[in-house]
């Protein structure tokens, strides 16, 4: 059972299930290998905690506050992550692979403001009006993914992969595209920003 005022701060190899921690504070924890599956983590606030390669299933962490937080291969699968400002968790100096997985989650309303995600993988999500300016996402994998009113801005999607993924307005004068992979009907908004007109 995760507490937040048992005085333990350390979680090895642990599974949390059904556990609902909506709006609590969780300070100075650290969980390594740890799985969670159907929690409610909803507007909890996460302050100096450290997530190493753990595994969120089925969980809501919606509005979640995750001040100098540390997270390395962490993978979300059909979890709610709502308004997250990313930002705020703590980023190594060197600029290292994404320490995120995304599958089938709503991540609406986020912000990767200017982040390395290098390697990101962001696959069959819903990634509604999330910040991507300035984001380093090379290599990314955003196949599938719904991406209606977010920004792209400076953002590197070099060698990105956005096979299938539908509702982006990417300018290609203002972001770096080269050897992104993109899916027809769809690629058809990249000439939106061209001084072109088309015919039927």
């Amino acid at each position: 059972m995760l507490n937040p005022d048992d005085g333990q701060n350390v979680y090895i190899q642990q599974n949390f299930k059904n556990i609902n921690l909506a709006q609590a504070r969780l300070n100075s924890k650290e969980f390594d290998n740890c799985i969670f599956k159907d929690c409610n983590f909803s507007e909890t606030i996460f302050q100096n905690c450290k997530f190493y390669e753990c595994e969120f299933t089925g969980c809501n962490l919606s509005l979640i506050k995750i001040k100098a937080c540390n997270f390395f291969d962490v993978v979300f699968e059909d979890c709610k992550l709502i308004g997250i400002n990313w930002t705020e968790a703590t980023w190594p100096k060197v600029k290292l692979s994404s320490p995120f997985k995304f599958y089938k989650c709503s991540l609406n309303y986020a912000s990767f403001f200017g982040l390395s995600m290098k390697e990101m993988i962001m696959t069959e999500c819903s990634a509604k009006e999330v910040n991507f300016r300035e984001a380093d996402c090379t290599e990314a994998n955003f196949s599938y993914t719904d991406f209606s009113g977010s920004l792209f801005n400076h953002t590197l999607l070099i060698r990105a992969d956005f096979s299938e993924a539908t509702n982006y307005d990417i300018n290609v004068f203002e972001n770096e595209v080269k050897k992104a992979k993109f899916s027809l009907p769809e690629a058809i908004r990249l000439l939106n920003y061209l001084d072109i007109e088309i015919v039927e």
